[in-house]
């Protein structure tokens, strides 16, 4: 049995991060191949940018899928 996390992975350039949400495997490293796209984080703009698919991250949460504490601070600020 995996657990599921929804976490970040990290595009962009140096210096100009630019964040993926994603649900990926517990065991799957930062960027490897997540299981579905959930959203985006821009922390670059300013007012940064925040894009979550509510639907999919709520269906993935009744899953028992677990948020790290980044993602979950971003759901808390974002899908209130």
């Amino acid at each position: 049995l995996m657990a599921v996390k929804l976490k970040l992975t990290r595009f962009g350039s140096k210096k100009h991060p630019f964040y993926r949400v994603v649900a990926a495997n517990d065991e799957t490293r930062r960027d490897g191949r997540p299981l579905e796209f959930l959203g985006y984080y821009n922390p670059m703009k300013d007012p940064i940018e925040v894009k979550l698919d509510a639907d999919k991250i709520k269906e993935w949460l009744a899953r028992g899928a677990e948020p790290t504490d980044t993602v979950r601070s971003l759901i808390k600020k974002h899908m209130a």
